[in-house]
């Protein structure tokens, strides 16, 4: 569940539409939906007399197929907004009456085609996630650091959900544990310092960064099993102990080094350049 952290804006027929990873399953805006097949001057307005009408005509409420979830607004701040999943934006959808409905669902369908393939094939996934990667330009050796790093974050999200965590800022609590005690900052200061917004932060991590995240993120899920631990306030503290076997590895390559390794440089800029030749 790494991708409870990630947002991303999908372009259909040129309006923005922001989506967010929760339980491994798209999230659309539903706002951003609503604007992009009514053009309303007001879409939020919209939504609310839709929900009325449609719970008054079809009894139906369609906030119980959304779900309240933080996306990025245009002022760089995070809200929390209606989102809802494929199945339930092709039924939002339904109740628009408008003709540039259409080839949104044929979108969606193909999102949620592509995502039934694979369950049935998590390989594809995996496929299609390195193929992206190599396309903006990162090196072999980086993908498969990528690639791990995504593995162990899906393992310790799991440990998490089976140990107590349930909300998405539980997730982002102990992240932020786990990052302080490794780098010194939180993800939020770490993205501040690469000049990131909507961005994966992990994406523009040199290796070092990435493998120190990992033995972060992998000592904290060994000591929750070895522990057993249970509940918010005990997966913290364990949060911050894997976080700090990461941060003491960190400082002595440091040391050795003569320099830090936290710092503001952009691994996917840096990542283009180079494939510009």
């Amino acid at each position: 569940m790494e991708n409870l952290e990630t947002t991303k804006i999908a372009l259909f027929k040129g309006r923005k539409i922001r989506k967010i990873l929760y339980q491994n399953e798209w999230w659309f805006s539903v706002i951003d939906v609503v604007e992009a097949l009514t053009d309303s001057a007001n879409p939020n307005d919209y939504w609310y007399k839709m929900k009325i009408r449609v719970e008054d005509e079809e009894k139906i409420e369609l906030s119980t197929i959304c779900r309240q979830l933080k996306l990025e607004a245009n002022d760089g701040k995070k809200y929390e907004t209606d989102c809802a999943n494929t199945e339930g934006m092709f039924r939002i959808i339904q109740s628009i009456p408008s003709p540039k409905a259409e080839p949104l669902k044929r979108w969606l369908a193909k999102i949620g085609y592509e995502r039934i393939q694979e369950i049935e094939d998590p390989e594809l996934a995996t496929k299609r996630t390195r193929i992206l990667y190599k396309l903006k330009g990162y090196s072999d050796d980086w993908i498969e650091k990528r690639m791990r790093g995504i593995a162990i974050r899906e393992e310790l999200t799991d440990e998490w959900q089976k140990r107590g965590a349930q909300e998405q800022r539980d997730y982002e609590i102990l992240t932020a544990e786990i990052s302080k005690a490794t780098f010194g900052v939180t993800p939020k200061e770490y993205k501040k310092l690469k000049g990131l917004k909507r961005e994966n932060l992990r994406d523009h991590m040199d290796d070092f960064e990435l493998i120190f995240t990992m033995l972060g993120e992998r000592s904290t899920t060994e000591i929750h099993r070895q522990e057993d631990s249970k509940n918010i306030p005990k997966l913290k503290k364990d949060a911050k102990r894997g976080g700090r076997i990461a941060g003491n590895a960190r400082k002595e390559l440091e040391r050795e080094l003569k320099r830090p390794i936290v710092s503001k440089a952009n691994h996917l800029l840096d990542a283009k350049k180079k494939l510009r030749g």
